[in-house]
């Protein structure tokens, strides 16, 4: 037993005998990408995923699972990469991520289970983002999918908008049985993942195939409908049967700055630009009958991950020059490090503390480039980051024939304006800690409750939500207490009126 003890000790990793560098990952060289919308992150091969795997210290308490919105089983699918059981590693991230696919490429890893990785308080961080999407694209390639065998209980659930936090609430309730609709209100499904997200980082084909497993689960998809106009969420309770409803629609309207100039041809905020190019296919005109005219010097305002999204966009549409305004330093900027560094590689100019102040019209109602002012940091702000201040006698003019809004959205006031629902001073849907509405059996979640987040933080909305609505309806959660009092008859000493799921493997 004690030699047994001492081998164990032997084998366990420290920090000195993992791989000391994080495996670099493959990319598409800058001056070629700029030409094209392909993928530039290439992805782990299996020797580098079981190369980086190695890194992980398999901590016995670790903190990346907490560090992880869904709380996923991090060191638990690591493991099974180390012991090349890959189907095995698909199925612990299964548990609680719907989309690892997505969430390898998009979630801000280093903020989250990265972020606290204890690998990273000496050495750089376990690669956790670009395992799971080694193993989420594995999945995809082998057709894998975790599909549960789940007795129809008679429950019909409405969910409003197809984006991350609609689909993760969507799988959760088709698993446990119910009749799942989702409505969205583009003709296709996916939500920001579709509209909002470029293919060079997200391919619309990963979306396809998550969204595929949703169908395998038995979750229908109505597409353009438009909730608020067709019908109301009262009337989806009232009217078309649902015996609960989830509002996952996001926060998808844009902010404009609110300076003289911002009605001019040629100001356009980066939602309507982003939309245009990746779910109408602008990108592929004329082939696809959606123009996006790009100007030769094109300011992009703001510097979060939509910010990025839009310089890189203008380039690869053939803008000349791209720049990005923003009022504070890069220091403070909003937008993951690999997407600046990326829109750095591609040739986008920054110009940090400047701030426009009007856009300017060429005579013709058109751009001509816009009067900025520079900016110095004072104190800091409600967010913790330090306030831009104008500095006196500082304005000038700054060349350029297209102005981009990449700063913030706000929640697309239709719903609130056709139905009972309770809304914050922002015009976000108030939800209590269980995120049911003010109205009974409605519930919300994701960016329409806490404004724009991440796609995992947004996931993880829609699966607190789900366990409120199988509470709300009676369904028991697996190992859980019952929540019906018995009473006969029974079947097999439960119940009739409890439903529940057990989870099989299938493919």
């Amino acid at each position: 037993m004690q030699k047994e003890l001492e081998q164990q000790m032997a084998k366990k990793k420290t920090i000195r005998t993992i791989p000391q560098d994080r495996t670099p990952v493959r990319e598409q060289a800058p001056a070629e990408r700029v030409r094209n919308f392909t993928e530039v992150n290439l992805g782990y091969s299996l020797v580098e995923a079981k190369r980086e795997a190695e890194r992980c210290l398999l901590c016995a308490e670790p903190k990346c699972i907490a560090g992880c919105p869904v709380g996923i089983d991090i060191p638990g699918f690591i493991d099974k990469l180390n012991a090349k059981d890959l189907r095995g590693a698909y199925d612990v991230i299964a548990r609680t991520n719907l989309l690892p696919a997505v969430c390898g490429r998009v979630c801000p890893q280093e903020n989250q289970c990265e972020g606290v990785c204890v690998v990273g308080e000496t050495l750089e961080s376990v690669a956790i983002g670009r395992l799971e999407r080694f193993v989420g694209d594995l999945a995809i390639e082998k057709g894998w999918v975790n599909v549960p065998y789940s007795e129809p209980n008679g429950f019909k659930v409405g969910i409003v908008g197809s984006g991350p936090a609609g689909m993760a609430c969507a799988a959760d309730m088709a698993k446990a049985g119910c009749d799942v609709t989702v409505f969205e209100a583009f003709h296709q499904p996916g939500g920001v993942l579709r509209y909002g997200i470029p293919d060079f980082r997200l391919p619309n084909s990963v979306i396809d195939a998550e969204i595929a497993n949703l169908a395998k689960l038995g979750v229908k998809f109505q597409n353009n409908t438009l909730v608020g106009r067709l019908f109301t969420i009262e009337q989806m309770i009232d009217e078309l049967g649902f015996h609960t409803v989830f509002i996952g629609t996001g926060a998808g309207y844009p902010t404009m700055l609110g300076v003289p100039g911002d009605s001019l041809n040629g100001v356009l905020s980066a939602n309507e630009l982003l939309t245009r190019c990746n779910l109408m296919r602008a990108k592929e005109f004329p082939d696809f009958d959606t123009p996006l005219p790009i100007g030769r010097r094109v300011a992009v305002i703001g510097s979060g991950n939509t910010a990025m999204d839009a310089t890189r966009v203008c380039r690869r549409l053939g803008a000349e020059k791209v720049y990005c305004v923003y009022r504070r330093t890069q220091a403070e900027s909003p937008a993951r490090a690999e997407e600046l560094h990326h829109a750095m590689q591609e040739g986008v100019e920054f110009h940090w503390l400047t701030a426009p102040v009007e856009v300017l019209d060429d005579g013709t109602g058109a751009v001509r480039g816009m009067r900025c002012v520079r900016m110095e940091l004072g104190e800091p702000d409600a967010s913790g980051r330090r306030r831009p201040v104008p500095v006196p006698g500082s304005e000038h003019e700054f060349e350029c024939d297209m102005v981009v809004y990449a700063i913030g959205t706000n929640a697309n006031p239709i719903i609130g304006q056709t139905s009972r629902l309770q809304l914050n001073k922002w015009g976000y849907i108030s939800a209590n800690d269980e995120l049911e509405t003010s109205i009974s059996g409605v519930f919300a979640g994701g960016d329409i409750v806490t404004g724009a987040a991440t796609v995992i933080e947004a996931m993880g909305a829609g699966r607190r939500a789900a366990v409120a609505m199988k509470a709300f309806l009676g369904l028991r959660e697996r190992g859980a207490a019952p929540v019906i009092a018995p009473q006969a008859p029974a079947l097999f000493g439960i119940d009739r009126r409890e439903r529940n799921f057990v989870r099989v493997r299938a493919g």
